[in-house]
């Protein structure tokens, strides 16, 4: 029996949720879906009104709550918000759902998380997310399925790169960041210093394979290469201040050889341009009335 399977990235589905929940086509998986998702809360997430709301995940929840929070002034800009274990604690979920949740609320620009120090409110921003144009959209789906790949490929590699990395491979990573910044700046070309230091990365791992795929991608895996959308809205720099942000936490871990921050520090960027990009493709979807969008390679492709 041929199985087939679609990449569809839509609102109505959460990013953590298990494989055996994707429909191939039985009835089974829907039904178990169900059954978990009307199970009524209970324990410290019922103290906080923290409702799992059908057909969406406990980390929706908990982005909703905290959300609802930082719009509300409960958390004001500038507030530290409580650790990882304090918030498991409170609501009842997994250190999973929580990063789900942060990385989510960090997306859509309300958080910033500085490792070793905490996570952050941040001042509401004047413009809103970039918005995708109806030519965009096609691309978007492709751009999240590297993403995804790349979120499993790089972690580790980040995390290798910080054990294995020689002082060589650091300058190279530095100078890539300062080129980075400086095309910023100057309104330069920050694709090629933005692929350098990711590449970087990959040859301090040691292992040829890494940088072989990462080659192998070029640059097309840096999503404002395919998304016109990205490059219009970032007129003051503002979208890809953030991205260095981001890659200077990376480095940092790495230079520390830290191998555990790099990997977390990857993975929280890698996320947050997948749920930047998310965000933007379902206010498309919602502003043209659309359903989900097609699979990236055509539907019902056979699986391999």
């Amino acid at each position: 029996m041929v199985i087939s399977y679609r990449l569809s990235y839509n609102s109505g589905r959460d990013y953590d949720q298990p494989m055996s929940s994707v429909s191939t086509g039985s009835s089974a998986g829907a039904e178990a879906s169900a059954a978990g998702q009307s199970a009524a809360p209970s324990g410290p997430a019922a103290t906080h009104g923290f409702v799992r709301r059908r057909g969406r995940g406990l980390a929706h929840g908990l982005v909703d709550d905290l959300g609802d929070k930082i719009r509300s002034q409960q958390l004001r800009p500038g507030d530290k918000l409580p650790t990882e274990s304090a918030i498991m604690q409170s609501y009842g979920v997994s250190r999973t759902v929580v990063r789900e949740a942060l990385s989510k609320l960090q997306a859509a620009g309300l958080v910033e998380t500085h490792h070793g120090v905490g996570t952050f409110v941040l001042q509401p921003r004047a413009a809103g997310m970039f918005r995708l144009e109806p030519s965009d959209i096609a691309a978007t789906v492709d751009v999240l399925a590297v993403l995804e790949l790349r979120i499993s490929l790089e972690t580790e590699s980040a995390g290798l790169a910080a054990l294995r990395r020689s002082e060589e491979h650091l300058q190279a990573m530095r100078q890539a960041l300062d080129d980075f910044e400086r095309n910023v700046t100057i309104a330069g070309d920050t694709v090629s210093p933005d692929f350098r230091f990711h590449l970087q990365i990959a040859q301090a791992t040691g292992n040829p394979y890494f940088a072989d795929i990462m080659t192998h991608l070029g640059t097309t895996i840096i999503p404002r290469t395919r998304v016109n959308a990205i490059r219009n809205h970032d007129r003051r720099g503002e979208y890809l201040s953030r991205v260095n942000r981001e890659h200077e936490e990376i480095y940092a871990a790495i230079a520390r050889r830290d191998p555990d921050s790099a990997r977390a520090a990857m993975r929280i960027h890698l996320t947050n341009s997948r749920e930047r990009l998310r965000l933007a493709q379902e206010a498309a979807q919602r502003d043209a009335g659309d359903g989900p969008l097609a699979p990236a390679g055509g539907t019902g492709t056979p699986a391999a």
